[in-house]
């Protein structure tokens, strides 16, 4: 029982020391001079025929980076695959993360005007599923779905060490930006971008 409960405060310790929350330091974008890699999912894509319990959104070929599935903080099943053919917005956030709450506002409000020609989804970790259904409740964010991560398999999926980040993917499923954007600014001129 003690390593149960060790284990979740070790991973939680590691990724605060990793974690630049509220440092306002920002990843490598495509297109910026000397930008890396992204380290996200390949984005090759995966034919899913009807046979194979479904595919992407009106039946498009899903993103190897989008075949994953998780739970709402709702309790809703999610899959991924529902995201495919219109870009895409991650956003890894922690309840207690005062970053993240000053985020909020901006990406409601960047979901709502996309709403339709991007997705918006929030990818909550570092804490128990009631903090993150009471921060969605607390900043007003609800308008979107928002992953209960408490294991951590999304952040790890797209190799997320800190809170506070955003991953913004094409229609094709390849990563297009990641990083931090305090208090949301940059967001919508970035997903401007791919939404063309």
């Amino acid at each position: 029982m003690r390593a149960r409960t060790l284990l979740p405060a070790a991973l939680a310790a590691a990724l605060l020391a990793l974690s630049a929350c509220g440092s306002g330091e920002d990843s490598a974008s495509v297109g910026d001079a000397g930008a890396s890699p992204s380290k996200a999912p390949s984005p090759a894509e995966s034919p899913v025929g009807s046979d194979e319990g479904g595919s992407g959104a009106e039946g498009r070929k899903v993103p190897e980076a989008l075949t994953f599935t998780a739970t709402t903080v709702d309790g809703k099943p999610f899959d991924a695959k529902t995201l495919a053919g219109k870009p895409t917005v991650l956003w890894f956030w922690a309840p207690w993360c005062p970053t993240c709450k000053g985020q909020a506002a901006e990406t409601a409000k960047v979901a709502a005007d996309y709403q339709g020609k991007a997705n918006v989804v929030g990818v909550a970790g570092l804490d128990k599923n009631a903090a993150m259904r009471a921060f969605v409740s607390d900043t007003g964010t609800g308008s979107f779905s928002h992953l209960s991560d408490e294991k951590g398999e999304v952040w790890k999926r797209f190799e997320v060490t800190q809170q506070s980040h955003y991953v913004i993917l094409d229609k094709n499923g390849t990563t297009v930006y990641e990083g931090v954007l305090p208090g949301g600014k940059g967001l919508a001129e970035k997903l401007a971008a791919v939404t063309g």
